[in-house]
């Protein structure tokens, strides 16, 4: 009898999965509470390329995507900008998100997953510390492995156990409140940086962004704190007197949603159960972008699952997913975890004058589609860091956080790198005890 998988939630990464899954002769389910044709954001998302390999996905038509362009970032004053220039082979996709569900929901029905819409996941069924099943407003179904792709506030991953050893919690500064809208374009002129992107924008904890298309402006506001329509209002306002072309008609766009921003969870799996994309925080810690993450994690599950061949799916036999997780993207993700945690420290005025004072350079913003590790991400280590801070060392305040920074760094590429090789309930559970403690 094949074995019964149920991925929890339509997320990128849950699909994905099942596809893999599916592909190989197991029974897959997905139960989403969304109605069909009707996932995803009114707006467009970006990714690597080379992710669709990874899990395996056909390459999208040519008249679903573009290539992204490059970026200009700011400090608060918007006094000092450094521009991206990344390479045309490591340029990242770019697709309106529906387009991007249409893509995995059909390769998924042609691997053979059975998709239930309009059905919401509403908590874990377990026996002891095993997940058994999940409970939804349609009744309990069972499997033997649970794939939880149920997002941020996963239904799940936020009702399981303490024994389960899984974070259930999101805290403070881990998530970005986050709102975006696609506004008219004003005047014949392209601005001269297509796509200007404010760290602390206004003062305010977070970031902002706003990009010309070529019918539209896309503007986004993130912060680490909630806020209101006022606020936007607000801030669009203060963009249009440094953007002239983000004009005031709403095209597109206009929700506020949440991003998780932190660093990846300490334990991924337990009996029965393995969380992946935003449920298991994938996402880039400073931005919240993930989609080539979830396709990464993906073909890294479906290997492990398969690579079972009892099909315990026990925590023992899933722990190597979580080890290549980490090896592949999580480590790095995690020391970025580290940066966003200064942001959120760091006054506008420090950035300001770090900017100014090149601690942080145009190359270190150059991401490349292929970037995955805190080397190839920012393109500085910690001991150039320190070597650069010491252009502020008149500026003492300034001078002990990124002290503090660059200690935390190394504790965390250090701890990163205990991650037991094979699982252990003891043994786990006193490193993620290390490992939680270092943000």
């Amino acid at each position: 009898m094949a074995k019964k998988i149920i991925v929890a939630g339509a997320g990128h990464g849950g699909l994905a999965a099942a596809a893999l899954l599916a592909k190989k002769g197991l029974e897959v389910t997905v139960y989403e509470r969304g109605n069909e044709g009707t996932l995803g954001h009114d707006w467009m998302d970006v990714f690597a390329p080379k992710a669709l390999k990874a899990a395996d996905l056909p390459f999208p038509a040519e008249d679903k995507y573009e290539h992204k362009g490059n970026m200009t970032f700011y400090s608060p004053n918007m006094k000092t900008p450094l521009h991206q220039d990344v390479q045309p082979d490591q340029l990242e996709l770019k697709m309106e998100r529906s387009d991007i569900y249409a893509l995995l929901i059909e390769n998924a029905l042609a691997c053979g997953v059975n998709i239930v819409y309009d059905c919401a996941v509403i908590g874990p069924l377990l026996n002891g510390d095993r997940v058994t099943g999940i409970r939804t407003a349609q009744g309990d179904h069972y499997a033997d492995l649970i794939i939880d792709a149920a997002g941020l506030h996963s239904p799940i991953r936020t009702q399981l156990p303490k024994m389960c050893g899984i974070d259930n919690t999101v805290g403070p500064n881990e998530r970005l409140f986050a709102y975006r809208i696609f506004y008219n374009r004003v005047g014949e002129e392209m601005p001269e940086d297509l796509y200007k992107v404010c760290l602390l924008p206004e003062g305010k904890k977070g970031l902002a962004w706003v990009a010309a298309e070529e019918d539209c402006m896309d503007l986004f506001i993130g912060r680490f704190s909630p806020f209101d329509m006022d606020e936007v209002e607000h801030s669009a306002a203060y963009f249009r007197q440094i953007v002239p072309q983000l004009g005031t008609e709403r095209r597109r766009g206009g929700q506020f949603v949440q991003l998780p921003v932190r660093h990846p969870l300490p334990v991924m799996v337990c009996d029965g159960y393995a969380t992946i994309g935003d449920s298991a925080f994938m996402t880039m810690p400073v931005v919240g972008n993930g989609i080539a993450n979830n396709f990464i994690a993906a073909g890294l599950l479906a290997d492990t699952v398969l690579r079972d061949a009892d099909g315990a799916f026990s925590a023992e036999t899933l722990w190597p997913y979580q080890i290549g997780y980490y090896k592949k993207l999580g480590s790095g993700f995690a020391v970025l975890a580290c940066i966003k945690g200064l942001l959120t420290r760091i006054s506008p005025e420090e950035l300001d004058y770090i900017f100014e004072k090149g601690i942080l350079t145009a190359a270190d913003f150059t991401i490349g589609a292929d970037s995955t590790s805190l080397g190839e991400i920012l393109q500085v280590s910690p001991a150039e860091l320190l070597d650069r801070a010491k252009n502020i060392y008149d500026n003492k305040p300034l001078m002990k956080k990124i002290l503090a920074l660059v200690l935390q760094i190394g504790k965390v590429t250090a701890v990163t790198a205990a991650m037991p090789r094979t699982w252990g309930m003891e043994r786990v559970s006193s490193w993620a005890a290390r490992y939680r403690g270092l943000f």
